[in-house]
């Protein structure tokens, strides 16, 4: 039963680790209609830069600030200089020119940090665990990376309900054409948009970094439960992103954790590990499989 919490606490962590990442995505899908595969290129931004200004300068609170200036700017400058003329271009083409910027970003970090991977510690005021019942403990960062995510998807819901660029955000969303003619600069809300879906990701990055290992192309794997994630929540809603992160997260950690000891009760130990493994490697899409086959459009389709 602790081992059970342990684990359901360690998939509501990865969840919403995925939340910041898709929350962002999704939102540059639904508002700018458009796809990103470059979008896991500023998770790994906020990760170097966070790790670089950490082992720097020992501060925590300043390797945050300077990974979601970097990340913003990173995510302004690539929509200001290439997203911005393919608006009007079929998916096809997008998803070219971002699979490109991948190659651009991953190459571009191994020129300035170089091949090895680099290393973060967590920050010494979160670095012990807490007792969360009696014989649980459990790594404060961890519940740190939880009450973010509920955090900012407060944060998002307030500002996208309930502020004036909310509201142009989600009227952009409905008619560009006419939210434009009645005298929004268009064009600086998706820069806006944008800027913010890449500080979103490069946020996640900085969450990540004392987790895993920081290196080159470490967005791209991530990339793909993130759109697992917005498939299943439904493609342009962050309400549907927060849920669909924390069924990934959940489904993909207690399969890893328990499918083995449950197979173990039909086959041999060694076969057991080897179907488990397979099967918890599936379990997501599997997941995305059977919700799509009753709700075609994900959980809550914007």
């Amino acid at each position: 039963m602790l081992l059970f919490i342990e684990q359901v606490l360690n998939g509501l962590q990865l969840g919403f680790m995925l939340f910041l990442l898709s929350a962002g995505l999704t939102l540059v899908f639904g508002v700018m209609n458009l796809i990103n595969l470059a979008h896991g290129s500023f998770y790994m931004v906020g990760a170097y830069v966070a790790a670089t200004v950490m082992l720097a300068t020992g501060s925590f609170t300043l390797a945050l600030l300077l990974a979601l200036l970097s990340a913003a700017l990173c995510g302004l400058l690539v929509e200001i200089i290439v997203l911005r003329h393919l608006y009007q271009r079929d998916h096809l083409d997008q998803v070219l020119a971002t699979f490109g910027l991948i190659l651009f970003f991953n190459e571009t970090t191994r020129m300035i940090w170089g091949r090895q991977p680099l290393f973060m510690d967590v920050p010494e005021a979160f670095a012990g665990s807490v007792e969360i019942l009696p014989g649980v403990p459990y790594p404060l960062y961890r519940l740190l990376i939880i009450g973010i995510g509920l955090l900012v998807a407060g944060g998002l819901y307030l500002l996208i309900s309930h502020t004036r660029l909310g509201m142009r955000i989600r009227a952009g969303a409905s008619n560009r054409s006419m939210v434009a003619a009645l005298g929004v600069n268009i064009r600086w809300l998706y820069s806006l948009v944008f800027a913010l879906g890449a500080l979103l990701a490069g946020f996640a990055g900085v969450m990540a970094a004392p987790v895993f290992a920081v290196e080159s192309g470490m967005g791209e794997s991530i990339l793909i439960l993130t759109f697992v994630v917005i498939v299943i929540g439904g493609i342009g809603s962050v309400k549907g992103a927060l849920l669909g992160a924390l069924l990934v997260g959940l489904v993909d950690t207690l399969g890893r954790a328990f499918l083995p000891d449950l197979l173990q009760w039909l086959f041999a130990t060694p076969t057991a590990n080897s179907i488990a493994a397979s099967l918890a490697s599936m379990a997501i899409y599997l997941l995305m499989a059977v919700i799509l086959a009753f709700k075609p459009r994900g959980l809550f389709p914007a």
